[in-house]
């Protein structure tokens, strides 16, 4: 290797390499307080989601909560609809929809969920304001946890702990509101008359928001969420992201308000360190895109408020795209974002449509295994079956049955059943049919079921009559 290979080789290699520790001690992040438009703009997102999270399983529908999950019974009620677990399909379809939704707003701006929306940053976001208000700023709060142990250390934290408990028992108490009518939990709670599974529960995700939202914090964004990890797959350089302009920031460094910085050949970049210290994941975002960076856009608001201050453009950080910081224009119209809006669009249509053509009544139907047909005194072959007939509406209703796919057969018994709501009955019945007539001794045909109310709601089910083989 000649001289110059080896001075194009030490031009490539970094001039240092960085160790990574796996098992190394978490360094806390003291996050300091800004604000700004952005953080005026989650006050919008996270607020409306935590107080309709609280609030929603107090709201009655009738006799019974708006919402309740009654695993014990296997009902889940929405509003004025009953969902049981034949539904679950559309539960899988519903989950599919919000995937597809998170990435089409993912490749469109980026972890704008992450920033906004999700429960672990808003839950955050409470747990540290909390903080501040208890232990003050960031820099009271470096020199409090610095600070030997004292009566006033031992107050703020005391203070601080106590309303993050009691915030979490709020938020374990509301979760298992959903399962379980909030009302008669509060009361059995305050008189000591709940059962083992409620307390069990309620303690359960009282530790676990504690645990998360006062604790980890950062730690379930970084190495518990998945979503940071496959984040990137769905980036494209169109893809709004919280971004450092370094053309416009660099050369970074401290100067005198009163100079002309270009003339001295600066970047507009102070290095205040100011969008470090309100990060919450503790990146530097002038790093360059990392997987730590959620898009809160506090670092954002943080630099306008600087470049106010000293009488710059605001912007050096900014939602922006790749493609715009390499100098070129970004494109908010493109196939692959296209793609992701018309599949939604489909699915959400699909989707609705189910859920308005949706039937409440469910019949199906088992065939006696002991006695494949037995001939009766008039000469004819019946077949004997159990029908399970499931009423899912929360209204009682009436129904006729009949089959189709049969030839002179008729059913032996009722054909006429009131259900109350939600109830299920098991239905044994004969259909009967002359012996001959049939090319097969296997026949298909259906129950149908349908309602007398003039609702339109009609079921059917397929089954099999069976005949002996002809001698």
């Amino acid at each position: 290797m000649n001289k110059e290979d080896l001075i194009e080789v030490e031009e490539l290699a970094p001039a240092e390499v960085a160790e990574i520790d796996l098992y190394e001690k978490r360094e806390k992040i003291y996050t300091r307080k800004i604000e700004g438009f952005y953080q005026r703009l989650r006050l919008f997102t996270g607020w409306p989601l935590l107080v309709g999270y609280i609030l929603l399983p107090w709201l009655q529908w009738g006799e019974r909560p708006a919402v309740l999950f009654d695993l014990p019974a296997r009902k889940f009620h929405i509003l004025f609809m009953t969902f049981w677990p034949q539904d679950f399909p559309l539960l899988a379809w519903l989950l599919i929809m919000a995937a597809f939704f998170l990435f089409t707003v993912t490749v469109f701006a980026g972890r704008v969920w992450c920033g906004y929306t999700c429960p672990q940053t808003v839950w955050t976001s409470i747990f540290m304001w909390i903080e501040q208000r208890t232990e003050g700023s960031r820099n009271q709060r470096v020199k409090l946890d610095q600070a030997p142990w004292s009566p006033r250390k031992a107050l703020k934290k005391f203070l601080k702990h106590g309303m993050w408990l009691g915030f979490a028992f709020l938020t374990g108490v509301t979760f298992v509101g959903y399962f379980y009518p909030i009302r008669d939990l509060i009361y059995n709670l305050a008189t000591f008359q709940a059962n083992y599974w409620a307390v069990s529960w309620t303690v359960f995700f009282t530790l676990a928001t504690y645990i998360n939202a006062g604790w980890l914090r950062e730690q379930v964004c970084l190495y518990m969420c998945p979503y940071a990890r496959f984040q990137s797959v769905m980036f494209d350089h169109d893809t709004l992201i919280v971004s450092y302009d370094a053309a416009r920031g660099e050369p970074r460094g401290a100067r005198k308000r009163r100079l002309d910085h270009r003339a001295q050949g600066m970047g507009d970049c102070i290095s205040c360190q100011l969008c470090v210290q309100v990060c919450p994941t503790g990146i530097d975002i002038r790093d360059g895109l990392q997987y730590e960076c959620i898009g809160c856009a506090l670092c954002v608001d943080a630099c306008d408020s600087v470049m106010d201050k000293i009488g710059y453009d605001p912007g050096l950080i900014r939602y922006t795209s790749e493609c715009e910081l390499e100098g070129g224009h970004t494109r908010w119209i493109r196939p692959r974002l296209i793609g992701y809006i018309c599949v939604l669009l489909i699915m959400c249509t699909a989707f609705s449509w189910r859920i308005l053509t949706r039937v409440p009544l469910e019949i199906t139907v088992i065939r006696e295994r002991n006695q494949l047909f037995v001939e009766n005194s008039r000469g004819e072959i019946e077949n004997i079956y159990t029908l399970r007939i499931l009423n899912m509406d929360e209204h009682m209703h009436s129904y006729s049955l009949r089959i189709e796919g049969l030839e002179n057969a008729s059913i032996v018994g009722s054909t006429e059943i009131t259900l109350d709501a939600a109830e299920v009955r098991s239905l044994p019945l004969r259909i009967a049919a002359p012996g001959k007539g049939f090319q097969h001794p296997s026949t298909g045909f259906e129950f149908i079921i349908e309602a007398n109310d003039g609702s339109g709601w009609s079921s059917s089910t397929e089954s099999r009559f069976l005949i002996p083989l002809a001698k």
